[in-house]
């Protein structure tokens, strides 16, 4: 597994990759069904980022302040890392379909004609 503790920020997607194989190893749901399990997961990701932004806002009159920005930061990194997983999931080829995607986003949204 890749990691930082000598300083050198881990590779993302050598990192997605062993995150991948990880939960590929120890899965108690397969195939399809195991697929749609883990885009769900997505979903409650986005929950605990709503749930953070709530906290951070102190928007729940009964709990008050309960998060703060950096927990909304953590919340918001597991939401990527968490698509990362699920599209290296569905390909292994993630990093170029990504990649792909990014041109095409950044070519549209920043192009000079717009």
């Amino acid at each position: 597994m890749s990691d930082d503790r000598d300083g050198t920020p881990p590779d993302l997607w050598n990192t997605i990759d062993d995150l991948w194989r990880w939960l590929e190893a120890d899965q108690p749901v397969g195939d399809r069904e195991g697929l749609l399990l883990r885009i769900l997961k997505l979903s409650e990701e986005v929950g605990e980022v709503s749930e953070a932004v709530i906290g951070a806002t102190g928007q729940n009159p009964r709990k008050g302040i309960t998060h703060t920005w950096d927990d909304v930061e953590a919340e918001l990194c597991d939401v990527v890392i968490t698509a990362l997983v699920v599209l290296r999931t569905l390909t292994p080829e993630a990093r170029e379909v990504f990649a792909r995607h990014l041109a095409r986003v950044a070519g549209r949204s920043l192009s000079s004609g717009t």
